[in-house]
């Protein structure tokens, strides 16, 4: 219910640095699968904090990237309310969602997601462009964030000249360009080896800390949940906060 979000037309600023970046009261998400509907996220509640880095396990069709969408705004839940910093991204239309997402929140995906007809540096260029940022200005933030990357020499390749691991990478950048205050990833190594899987993730890590940004992943990853600040396990459409060792986590797929 709209009345219950705080500021519902804050979609077009910051959001204020709070203790919690995500808050999400009785949220319930399903899907119609031929005549059959099927809860994937069940009246589920839970604050995420700022900066903290937060690992999202559980198996295989559990609901872990419907969670990640609903948190982006990407879906809309049946009901209940998820607010990013003071913003409740229910309450607003789709089209202030959008606005709201590309100004707001990184997402880094699995399979990368890059456009194939557009060069590295314009991959990354891409989302300070439609924020608004001038070229020039697009441009250099890109550069920087390229040769973070270790991708600078590769600005005018295209992604199918790249390995997967390259293409990570740029995908990374490209989250970070517009300066989010919430960085998204499903699954960032899942499409990699143990090894290019290892240098991504401690890439992503350390490209989130040091920009102070919080950071939610879903992932099978061991390495990336015994990483994590906080790991939550999603279980019949709920989420259970993980005690202990986090490699009970992520044994079943």
């Amino acid at each position: 219910m709209p009345g219950r979000c705080a500021d519902p037309c804050g979609w077009h600023r910051k959001p204020k640095q709070a203790e919690n970046v995500i808050r999400l009261e009785n949220v319930t998400k399903s899907f119609t699968e031929g005549l059959h509907s099927r809860v994937v996220i069940d009246r589920l509640s839970a604050c995420f904090k700022d900066r903290d880095f937060v690992a999202l396990v559980g198996k295989s069709g559990s609901g872990k990237s419907t969670l990640l969408n609903l948190i982006s705004g990407i879906e809309k839940p049946a009901s209940g309310d998820i607010f990013i910093g003071d913003t409740c991204i229910t309450a607003v239309t789709e089209r202030e969602r959008t606005l709201f997402r590309r100004n707001h929140i990184g997402f880094v995906f699995q399979f990368f997601h890059l456009i194939p007809v557009l060069t590295v540096l314009e991959n990354v260029t891409l989302p300070m462009e439609l924020a608004g940022r001038n070229t020039r200005s697009a441009r250099n933030t890109a550069m920087d964030l390229l040769e973070r990357v270790g991708l600078d020499d590769r600005q005018k390749s295209f992604p199918d000249r790249l390995s997967g691991g390259e293409q990570q990478r740029v995908a990374i950048a490209r989250a970070l360009a517009h300066d989010p205050d919430l960085v998204l990833a499903d699954e960032p190594t899942g499409n990699l080896d143990e090894e290019t899987g290892r240098n991504v993730l401690r890439l992503l890590l350390r490209l989130t800390r040091d920009a102070g940004k919080s950071l939610v992943v879903a992932t099978h990853n061991l390495e990336m949940v015994h990483l994590a600040d906080r790991i939550f396990r999603i279980q019949e459409g709920r989420l259970v906060e993980a005690q202990g060792n986090g490699a009970d986590h992520v044994k079943s797929r």
